[in-house]
């Protein structure tokens, strides 16, 4: 093998090999852009979420509400009761 002959195959193996480089860069840069779209939407989601959090947070306190809603009618109505049986005590009496 002449020195030219070797020297073109070398050449050769050379572009191949920088070829293989620039595509692997390619795909690299691709991955990172890719990457920071990801984070950028994600950061947008957790936004989102937490608007929805702090939209839903009064659903919890209104079944609160409603549990004290629910004492308040079971007093009430307790109440009710005794009033109703002083007051048939006070006529039977009267």
């Amino acid at each position: 093998m002449e020195n030219t002959e070797l020297y073109n195959e070398w050449l050769i193996g050379l572009a191949i090999v920088g070829v293989i480089v620039v595509i692997a860069a390619v795909l690299l840069l691709l991955i990172w852009l890719a990457a920071r779209r990801i984070l950028r939407l994600a950061s947008v989601a957790l936004n989102v979420v937490k608007q929805i959090k702090n939209n839903t947070d009064s659903i919890w306190e209104l079944q609160k509400t409603n549990k004290v809603a629910l004492g308040i009618d079971a007093e009430a109505t307790a109440i009710k009761e005794h009033a109703t049986l002083v007051a048939k005590a006070l006529e039977e009496v009267s």
